[in-house]
């Protein structure tokens, strides 16, 4: 049986804000997955001032949001690129599904509206440049993920590369041929990759090429991210009709670095630093960040003697922002053309960010760090270097509340966020500027890729 990948993190146009005009009032905010068959829909929240703030960057608006400058002020990522660490000769591969037929125009309004530079913006698609079908939501679903993966790349490592790589279609064998194209042809730095599954639903035959695929890139050194999903501790069952307690493929990969959610509050002009939460929205959106522990990888070396981790790889390793209420304002010209903002939140917000974070980190060790999980642990284990580091997440659960077929309300319990490592956030949400010159001492003293998976 032929298996479809899910976006990771079913991305969330919850408002809609129009540049040039004032957009009609829609159907009540809703959830979307890009395998979904339901349309999307969203709320109206109006249109930037004319210093190009929003709406929801207001205390007093109902859902709140975040452009480039509060996010870069937030994780400490602005001193670094005020130093000119700003991803310069490095390339971010992104790898997603389908295509957006918006995409570069999304980008330059993106760009317009936050002050942000132009970026080099290459499209490959490997096996094909599938049509596009506006009425098709999957295709819909993915075009957003699109938009939400390039620009938010581009706001934290503006001057890095993207290579965009497209599969023909969002079938697991079709992904993974996008991403070997990517491997074998060492198109980047760093991959991102803002979808996934259960694992127990990918075809073994696949999973083991998944698997040494990732090795050969591991060698490459090319750095491995993806998100760890927007279902708490549970994935979607593999005919889709429920949920279980599951880990997402391909987070859950030893050799890739997972990222998982948090709530972030920052201040909404300035994005000065507040606190965080474990990311649970499933009272009100129905999403959680992914977590838990997989059934197929055993704990790897960098996992061995963690607290909290027994003889099964634990995830997700990091985290990031991935609120729907305090998102991150996205262009998205798919659903009523070029021109409009959404905020987009889940986990599949966290990777391309990450990715960004990578670049940045490659430039300024003038190579390529490539595996990166050996030394976030070495950092993690180590007191006062990693609260120098990081942000220790220590509230809050990934529990997962859905209702069922029978209209009967089910609770897959989560983990609750604990201090140091733990399956809701694990070792937390990153401060940039402190921890990149860790991560090139750790290289720098011992080059070997920890591949011991």
């Amino acid at each position: 049986m032929k298996l479809r990948v899910t976006i990771a993190l079913a991305f969330f146009a919850v408002l809609i804000l129009s540049v040039f005009q004032t957009p009609v009032l829609a159907d009540s905010t809703h959830t979307v997955q890009a395998s979904a068959t339901t349309g999307i829909k969203y709320s109206q929240a109006g249109t930037p001032d004319a210093s190009h703030v929003f709406g929801c960057q207001k205390p007093a608006s109902a859902i709140h949001c975040y452009g480039p400058d509060q996010i870069r002020n937030a994780y400490q990522i602005q001193s670094l690129l005020n130093k000119g660490i700003t991803g310069k000769g490095r390339t971010i591969v992104i790898v997603d599904s389908y295509q957006s037929p918006t995409i570069v125009d999304d980008l330059k309004l993106f760009n317009s509206i936050f002050g942000l530079p132009s970026a080099t913006l290459n499209i490959i698609a490997p096996d094909g440049l599938t049509p596009f079908d506006y009425s098709d939501p999957n295709m819909v679903g993915w075009s957003g993920e699109i938009s939400l993966d390039v620009e938010w790349a581009h706001a934290v490592a503006p001057d890095a590369t993207i290579d965009l790589v497209l599969a023909k279609s969002n079938q697991d064998a079709d992904i993974l041929s996008a991403t070997t194209y990517a491997v074998e042809h060492n198109l980047g730095d760093v991959i991102s990759q803002s979808f996934g599954e259960d694992e127990r639903c990918v075809d073994p035959t696949l999973l083991k090429q998944q698997h040494e695929l990732f090795r050969k890139a591991t060698a490459k050194k090319i750095t491995l991210i993806a998100s760890a999903g927007d279902q708490g501790a549970a994935q979607p069952t593999c005919d889709g009709s429920s949920y279980s307690l599951a880990a997402s493929s391909p987070a859950a990969e030893p050799l890739v670095t997972a990222v998982g959610g948090t709530q972030l509050f920052a201040d909404l002009t300035t994005g000065a630093y507040g606190h965080e939460v474990t990311w649970n929205e499933t009272a009100t959106f129905g999403d959680a960040g992914g977590g838990g522990f997989s059934v197929i990888y055993k704990a790897p070396g960098y996992q061995r003697n963690v607290k909290g981790i027994g003889k099964m790889r634990g995830l997700p390793d990091v985290s990031y922002n991935a609120a729907i209420d305090y998102g991150v304002l996205t262009a998205w010209g798919v659903p009523n053309g070029v021109g409009y903002f959404y905020i987009f939140g889940g986990t599949s917000s966290g990777s391309p960010q990450w990715a960004g974070i990578t670049a940045l980190a490659d430039q300024m060790a003038g190579k390529r760090l490539g595996f990166l999980n050996k030394a976030i642990y070495e950092i993690g284990q180590e007191k006062e270097l990693y609260s120098r580091a990081f942000h220790d997440i220590t509230t809050g659960d990934n529990s997962f509340t859905f209702t069922d077929a029978n209209n009967n309300t089910v609770t897959i319990k989560g983990y609750n966020a604990t201090q140091g490592w733990d399956p809701a956030t694990g070792w937390g949400t990153p401060k940039v500027d402190q921890l990149l010159p860790l991560l090139l001492k750790l290289h720098s003293d011992d080059d070997d890729q920890g591949m011991d998976d």
